[in-house]
């Protein structure tokens, strides 16, 4: 009798997907081009026009990482993935772009997770559910989404609510390399930066390691989960890939 070999495939935890395709970001703020991740997801047809509102005012009211979109109709392929018929693929910028542009400029860090921050009168105030990515295998974001853990429809509206973000740390001897990025980044398409913190200090309730800073920034799949609020079917894949931000449009622009 034979044996029966089992091939067992080491799991991929989030951060060191998050590390693999940071290191793969090519975006310069100041030229405003070069490679991007972005988010995945898919819509019905007759959504379209509301997506495309929705992303419109996300972007007027800071609750998404960028303007630039990309849509890609029934048969069109991203990547490995064919849109199917009857539905409409959007890609978003991913905020891990920014994970990738604070390496490019030499600086390391350590992506500690991702969550719900609850803002109040458009002002973040603290993290009410976060996931370790060290600890998952599932992007966050994706997870709390299905979990119904956000009202970011709210906080376009209202300016107070619950949106989705991300956090991450640096060393503080980088401070001033982390605000030269900063600056390129107030000049470009990109933007998300929710709060910058203090050495050795908490950020929205979440701690960091010792000599160290943290910045949170806001997800990229907000607009996304507001359209999933208002109950229209959607299929929503974070961090799916990388795309050369000059193939993006503005959301204005439709």
């Amino acid at each position: 009798m034979s044996e029966i070999t089992i091939m067992t495939v080491p799991l991929k935890f989030v951060n060191h997907s998050i590390e693999d395709y940071a290191m793969q970001v090519t975006f310069d703020p100041v030229s405003d081009e070069g490679k991007v991740v972005y988010n995945l997801s898919v819509i019905k047809n007759e959504d379209l026009d509301y997506a495309i509102s929705t992303l419109n005012d996300a972007h007027k009211t800071g609750v998404t990482v960028s303007g630039r979109v990309k849509f890609f109709t029934s048969g069109e392929k991203i990547a490995d993935y064919t849109v199917p018929k009857g539905f409409t693929a959007i890609c978003t910028i991913c905020s891990i772009t920014f994970d990738g542009l604070l390496i490019r400029h030499g600086i390391p860090i350590n992506s500690i997770g991702g969550g719900v921050v609850e803002i109040e009168k458009r002002t973040p105030i603290r993290f009410t559910h976060i996931i370790l990515y060290e600890h998952t295998t599932i992007d966050p974001l994706q997870v709390l989404i299905s979990q119904k853990t956000t009202s970011v429809t709210n906080v376009m509206r209202t300016g107070s609510g619950s949106i989705l973000a991300n956090i991450r740390e640096f060393h503080m001897e980088a401070e001033p390399q982390v605000g030269t990025v900063l600056d390129e980044l107030s000049n470009s398409s990109l933007s998300g930066i929710l709060e910058v913190g203090m050495p050795n200090l908490p950020l929205l309730g979440v701690p960091v390691s010792p000599q160290f800073v943290a910045i949170a920034a806001v997800g990229g799949t907000n607009p996304l989960a507001s359209i999933k609020e208002s109950g229209r079917w959607i299929q929503i894949q974070a961090m799916k890939g990388l795309m050369e931000i000059s193939k993006m449009q503005e959301i204005r622009d439709f």
